[in-house]
């Protein structure tokens, strides 16, 4: 009986606390999780990962965040019972709310990263983009957000070759995961007002397009993820390869128009000159076709695009810097990779390396939603910030804070408020050998000063 209510007592515990922008992000997701436990690993995990670890190893995470054993965070892992699903949909209404009726671009792209061995759930010999070359890997399909230059995660869904299913696997090729990432979306409610994504999605679509109109309707796959954006509605603007023919009617031609200079416009507001035209086949079409280069003369290959889009009006003047939006999800991507440990797992089944990629876009969501550009579409945040103000806690004149707006920008602010709680749990064990109360009386009232930063998270 004794032992019975020493389990019902941990269950009904609250969590241990971290730092209060970890804590009131994952507060949402608290009910995902039956036993606290979890949800303190869920919270641990969004500490950990958003620090400057090398390598996001389950015992270099356990190590920083102050926990005695990595089995912990495995398990949660491995063995927990929650729901990656959930989980997601949770994240995405969490975006929605945040947004608060804003449209957004949707880029799809899709990633390969090199992992050895062939114990590896889907993996197998392929192409990595992240290599640049057919190697042994894993591939998945992603959906990112743009707003205002902040990236943010949507969606990822593994390919899976056919020489790695398993029963009950149905094989799918990217297009069509790329469409059911769309359909996702948009049964989600997620308002998409642009979708920009590679020639992998658009260059088979080219000559079928055209011979709609001449001939027969002849199907490809690239086709169906044009036709999932046609049957929303939505805009779209995705790359073709340069050596596409496009199947006319006899008697038209195709023309090249001139060539016209435009300025390039970066997030960070510089701009370099770029050239743009178009390429007519034949009659003018709904669908129009464009090259773009930063030099007219010689068409350097890693900077000349050609693209077809259904959007209207002058496209000179937008349409370059609508598809450059595009180097901006393989860039957000690459953060994701690189300071979150999108490929650090050591896992080989397929149900743990979801769980990981949905756990690091929860902590990609998190850094996004605390940049400057989501926070100011919410009032109420304006208000605390005011009152913040007002008490004479301005965070920002640390000398290491970043002022710009950017995502690694927010990422480092956040890191430096976290850093006080990680610091006390690194020297915290020397107290108990030699007792220092100023010191101690010293690091409460930094973490709780810390604890001020309560950044705006909607709610519904």
């Amino acid at each position: 009986m004794d032992v019975e209510l020493q389990i019902l007592k941990h269950l009904a515990r609250d969590a241990h606390p971290t730092v209060a922008l970890i804590d009131e992000y994952c507060a949402e997701y608290k009910n995902l999780f039956k036993e606290v436990r979890n949800y303190e690993c869920f919270k641990y995990f969004h500490l950990g990962i958003i620090l400057t670890i090398k390598r996001k190893s389950l015992p270099e995470i356990a190590k920083v965040v102050s926990i005695n054993s990595a089995q912990s965070l495995h398990h949660f892992i491995a063995n927990s019972d929650w729901s990656v699903d959930e989980l997601k949909q949770r994240r995405l209404k969490k975006i929605k709310q945040a947004l608060n009726g804003q449209a957004i671009t949707v880029v799809i792209d899709e990633t390969g990263d090199r992992k050895k061995g062939k114990k590896t759930d889907y993996v197998a010999r392929q192409y990595l983009g992240s290599v640049g070359k057919v190697d042994n890997g894993i591939v998945s399909v992603n959906a990112y957000g743009i707003y205002s230059n902040i990236t943010f995660p949507l969606s990822v869904k593994v390919f899976k070759p056919k020489g790695t299913l398993k029963s009950g696997d149905k094989y799918k090729t990217q297009i069509e995961l790329a469409s059911e990432i769309i359909t996702e979306l948009i049964e989600e409610g997620v308002n998409i007002e642009l979708v920009l994504a590679d020639s992998l999605y658009g260059e088979q679509r080219v000559g079928r397009l055209c011979r709609l109109e001449a001939t027969a309707n002849p199907k490809g796959e690239s086709s169906q993820f044009l036709r999932k954006l046609d049957e929303y509605n939505l805009a779209y603007v995705v790359a073709i390869r340069s050596n596409h023919g496009v199947w006319m009617p006899s008697g038209q031609s195709v023309r090249a128009n001139k060539w016209c200079k435009f300025e390039r416009t970066f997030s960070n507001q510089k701009s370099e000159t770029r050239y743009i035209r178009e390429i007519v086949y034949g009659k003018k079409r709904a669908i129009t076709y464009w090259e773009i280069t930063t030099d007219p003369e010689t068409m350097p290959e890693n900077s000349t695009s050609f693209v077809m889009t259904n959007l209207q009006g002058n496209l000179k003047k937008i349409l370059g810097d609508l598809y450059g939006l595009r180097t901006w999800v393989e860039y957000g991507f690459r953060q994701c990779k690189q300071e979150l440990g999108w490929t650090d797992y050591r896992f080989t089944n397929f149900q743990h390396i979801e769980r990981w990629w949905e756990i690091i876009f929860s902590v990609y969501t998190m850094i996004s939603l605390n940049s400057p550009v989501f926070l100011g579409l919410n009032q109420s945040h304006q208000l605390e910030t005011e009152a913040q103000e007002n008490n004479d806690v301005d965070f920002s004149n640390h000398p290491q804070w970043n002022h710009e707006s950017g995502w690694k920008n927010t990422l480092n602010n956040l890191r430096l408020i976290i850093q006080p709680l990680l610091l006390f749990w690194l020297i915290y064990p020397w107290l108990s050998i030699f007792p220092n109360s100023d010191l101690l009386l010293g690091f409460n009232h930094l973490i709780a000063t810390m604890n001020q930063f309560k950044p705006y998270y909607a709610s519904g």
